[in-house]
């Protein structure tokens, strides 16, 4: 179960730096969004073992978190 877990966080975050490649013409702020919605979302599904709603949750409070971060640059 634990190898399916890691298989799991290791093919969300590829997949988030895989789309931050495409972020040219987004802001740092953006930028922080998204890395921030997208570490919560792989927090999220850790946490709750890979619920939906967790990981909806935990990508809503990164994103949040990440906007937040980003506004001071």
């Amino acid at each position: 179960m634990k190898t399916m877990h890691r298989f799991a966080v290791s093919a969300v975050m590829a997949a988030v730096l895989l789309g931050l490649g495409a972020c040219g013409e987004m802001s740092t702020r953006d930028k922080d969004t998204a890395i921030g919605a997208g570490a919560g979302a792989v927090a999220g599904a850790v946490l709750t073992g890979g619920s939906g709603i967790g990981t909806v949750g935990g990508a809503a409070v990164g994103g949040v978190i990440g906007n937040q971060v980003g506004k001071g640059r």
